[in-house]
């Protein structure tokens, strides 16, 4: 077990080692993230839309 000491010195150096992405990766992948976030809840919104309408179908047919 390393003294506190050696341990931030070692935690210092890690985090040195760490690639820290740009301003622009961050804007362009959080921009994707809502992007897909807004086009699956689009989605699951008509799938969803689908199966109420089939069942409604099917229960006023042979309901």
């Amino acid at each position: 077990m390393a003294n506190p000491f050696q341990f931030l010195q070692q935690t210092r150096s890690e985090i040195a080692k760490v690639i820290w992405p740009s301003r622009r990766e961050v804007l362009v992948t959080t921009a994707m993230v809502f992007l897909l976030a807004v086009v699956f809840a689009i989605f699951f919104f008509f799938i969803d839309f689908m199966i109420r309408w089939g069942l409604e179908t099917i229960l006023t047919v042979f309901g």
